[in-house]
């Protein structure tokens, strides 16, 4: 295990604590390059950070300096191929389940809430429909929604070739990333205002991420457009779903329709926000989350 410097994330007036990192070993010879920001805080509620897409699976700056203010522990890890955990093509969102498992147990957590944002939103809920023994409550913030007929999947997104490939296999995925270009039209103000300020250390970590290659962009992007190996409506433990109006790359109707097939899930639209500025309700959505741990 160790330390990443940087990587702490004490608010005005509250103790820094120093993330540490270690290599979680899977049954099948894997590893999961997993992270912990609370190691010395035993008892303090914990917090399952899962990572968008890109990104390296190193909690963000302003997730741990929300969890500090709030007593709360932090731990993540990158998915297969992100951040320099193991590849494993052919995953699906419900292996996830398995995998927070793994470093939780590793980390000595026996029970903690899971939170996704954007590609991470389906592998936090993975953990709530398959582990709620472990996974106590859930929160998405722009989180990606199954692939329905209930509603056009598509519909507002404003760059969805690269799903539209994944529909078609791993193989046309791989073959669109080869010549894949950020689409700008993707955000909004909100968004650029975000990633200039207190978002900034997002965009650095997806810059972090191109040094491992684009396989987990991919191997997502297949997961999310292929069944994810559990129903949404069999969630049993609380569900908070956090979407932005303006949102671009995952469009409200996903907030909405995960909402609405979640028993008991609670929805809050955030009606100046695009995909990225909605993390602003990381704090808010960390209060929500410490109601439902008591």
């Amino acid at each position: 295990m160790r330390p990443e410097p940087g990587a702490d994330g004490g608010g005005a007036g509250y103790p820094r604590r120093m993330v540490t990192s270690t290599d979680v070993r899977l049954p099948d010879g894997g590893v999961l390059r997993a992270h912990d920001s609370g190691a010395d805080a035993p008892g303090a509620p914990v917090l399952a950070w899962h990572h968008g897409s890109p990104q390296t699976g190193a909690p963000l700056e302003p997730v741990l300096a929300a969890a500090a203010a709030r007593g709360i522990r932090v731990i993540s890890y990158g998915r297969p191929s992100y951040g320099g955990s193991t590849a494993r093509p052919g995953r699906d969102v419900a292996s996830a389940a398995d995998d927070l498992a793994a470093v939780a147990e590793a980390f000595g957590v026996t029970g903690l809430a899971s939170m996704g944002a954007s590609g991470g939103g389906p592998h936090a809920l993975a953990g709530a429909a398959l582990r709620p023994g472990l996974v106590r409550a859930a929160v998405t913030l722009a989180g990606i929604a199954p692939r329905t007929d209930a509603y056009d999947w598509f519909d507002g997104m404003a760059s969805p070739d690269g799903l539209r490939a994944a529909m078609r296999g791993r193989a046309a995925r791989a073959a669109f990333a080869e010549t894949d270009e950020f689409d700008p039209t993707q955000f909004v103000a909100a968004d650029y205002a975000a990633l200039e300020g207190g978002w900034a250390s997002l965009g650095a970590d997806v810059g972090r991420s191109d040094a491992f290659g684009p396989d987990g962009l991919i191997d997502d992007d297949v997961a999310f457009a292929a069944p994810w190996g559990f129903d949404p409506a069999a969630i049993s433990v609380p569900v908070l779903v956090v979407q932005g109006a303006l949102d671009r790359v995952v469009p409200p109707a996903h907030g909405a329709y995960l909402a609405s097939v979640i028993p008991g899930a609670e929805l809050r639209v955030r009606p100046d926000d695009g995909h990225v500025s909605v993390l602003d309700a990381v704090p808010e959505a960390m209060d929500w989350v410490l109601a439902k741990l008591r």
